[in-house]
């Protein structure tokens, strides 16, 4: 008889697949490694087996122990499956970005899921970083795996990944490609291969509000590169131990929007239900293989995992219109925008410890409704008369206030790359305005106002 004792036995030998259609035009031949073949449906099931059976090993969790690990989902549910095989309790805290469907299947596995604000820093005490480490601290008998620099994820990558697909190309593969968060996918994989082969060449995809692209680049970690994004599972606002930058030979940035509708033409035109993060890794893949693949070569894509836990997202029409991703009309960006402003629009700040009355001056001299609030050089809040008009009603003494007593939350950063249909779903009662950095690293702000004459020239 043939079977498997647990879910666990089923981790690996995944198949590559040929794209037929999306690579229209581009030479070579582009292969994808489908890792929703998984157990868990996807890639992550890898290493938390791999992580769990090292930990048994070096005597760090025990029988009946707790398993606690922050993470963006698929970690989570790699964890709980193996978890079952081997009778461990899981914990597991989220990013609030996170899709509800991935909560969802850590829930149905028998795991307590806590979900944590996103935008905040990963040092605060309420990111899911923080609270993970937290709980571990204080429940006994638990392990907190931590994927970020466990180098179990790495090890588990250069054992398994890396020698199927020399296998499975026949050592004929030249080009690998992979979505970079954790880094042990990436870097792993790269590490194998390239010891099978020097002249391998590993493409890492990132997307616009992460840092790694700068950093391999520079050497430089710049927190101003950090800003709020939506694709899950790529990209990171940290450095984790397992991203080996000499294992990565060039970064291609993504913008959620060219991932959304890359992931959703894979479902159509090649019948890959995937992820996200998927449709990241083919188009930035693509497009470093439009300018550099020759017809000899092969490429390798890590597809990470399955599209049901992205239904009420990239693959929800009303989601994509919300967010401007479902239009695929040419239209002007960010850069744009600012470009046309021919730099005719300086960007005013507002000190958080200004009094309510000078700002109110300030903004007038310099005929604005909105600013943002600084400390520093952190963008900390932004104000607008309409709502310091509101605080003076109630109160006529707030003029000697600070403005941190009366300012809103920060405005938003976004891409240069991000085009006038995504910005203008970003705008509303909530978020009036928002910020974008230019090449120098000068700041501007985008208003509704600028928003409408791009739409009109």
């Amino acid at each position: 008889m043939n079977y498997l004792n647990n879910l666990t036995e089923g981790i690996g030998n995944t198949p590559l697949l040929k794209l037929n259609n999306v690579n229209e035009g581009i030479k070579g031949t582009i292969l994808v490694k489908v890792e929703y073949f998984n157990p868990g449906n996807s890639i992550k099931d890898r290493i938390a087996l791999k992580m769990i059976e090292d930990a048994e090993k070096d005597g760090v969790l025990k029988p009946g122990g707790t398993i606690i690990e922050g993470t963006s989902g698929n970690t989570g549910m790699g964890l709980a499956l193996v978890a079952i095989a081997k009778g461990y309790k899981c914990i597991f805290t989220l990013a609030d970005k996170q899709s509800k469907e991935k909560m969802d299947v850590l829930r149905a596995m028998g795991a307590e899921v806590i979900v944590c604000p996103t935008n905040v820093s990963p040092e605060d005490p309420k990111s899911y970083y923080s609270v993970a480490k937290k709980l571990n601290e204080d429940i006994p008998n638990s392990f907190y795996p931590n994927q970020y620099d466990n180098e179990s994820n790495t090890l588990a990558h250069y054992e398994t990944t890396g020698p199927e697909i020399w296998k499975d190309t026949d050592g004929k593969i030249t080009h690998y490609a992979a979505g970079m968060g954790t880094g042990g996918t990436i870097s792993g994989t790269s590490k194998y291969l390239k010891e099978q082969n020097p002249g391998v060449i590993t493409v890492g995809l990132d997307s616009y509000g992460s840092v790694f692209k700068k950093y391999k680049e520079t050497g430089v970690f710049d927190e101003k590169e950090i800003y709020p994004y939506l694709t899950e599972g790529i990209g990171e606002d940290i450095l984790p131990k397992n991203v080996n930058f000499d294992m990565v030979d060039h970064i291609v940035k993504v913008t959620d929007k060219d991932a959304a509708i890359m992931t959703r033409k894979l479902a159509r035109e090649e019948g890959l239900f995937v992820g996200w993060s998927c449709g990241s890794a083919v188009h930035g893949a693509l497009e470093y293989a439009k300018e550099n693949l020759k017809e000899d070569d092969v490429m390798v894509i890590i597809l990470p995992d399955h599209g049901t836990r992205y239904l009420g997202k990239v693959y929800n029409d009303d989601w994509m219109k919300d967010h401007g991703f479902l239009e695929e009309r040419k239209f002007a960006t960010a850069k744009d925008i600012i470009t046309n402003k021919n730099g005719q629009s300086e960007l005013v700040t507002i000190g958080q410890d200004l009094k309510v009355g000078e700002a109110i001056k300030l903004m007038s001299q310099k005929g604005i409704d909105q600013a943002p609030v600084i400390n520093g050089d952190h963008f900390v809040g932004s104000i607008s008369d309409s709502k310091i008009l509101g605080s003076l009603i109630e109160n006529p003494e707030m003029k000697d206030k600070p403005v941190s007593e009366v300012m809103d939350g920060a405005f938003q950063f976004v891409s240069p790359h991000d085009t006038l249909d995504v910005m203008s779903s970003m705008l509303g009662k909530q978020t009036k305005a928002l910020l974008v950095r230019d090449d120098k690293n000068n700041v501007h702000i985008i208003t509704q106002s600028d928003l409408l004459v791009a739409m009109t020239n």
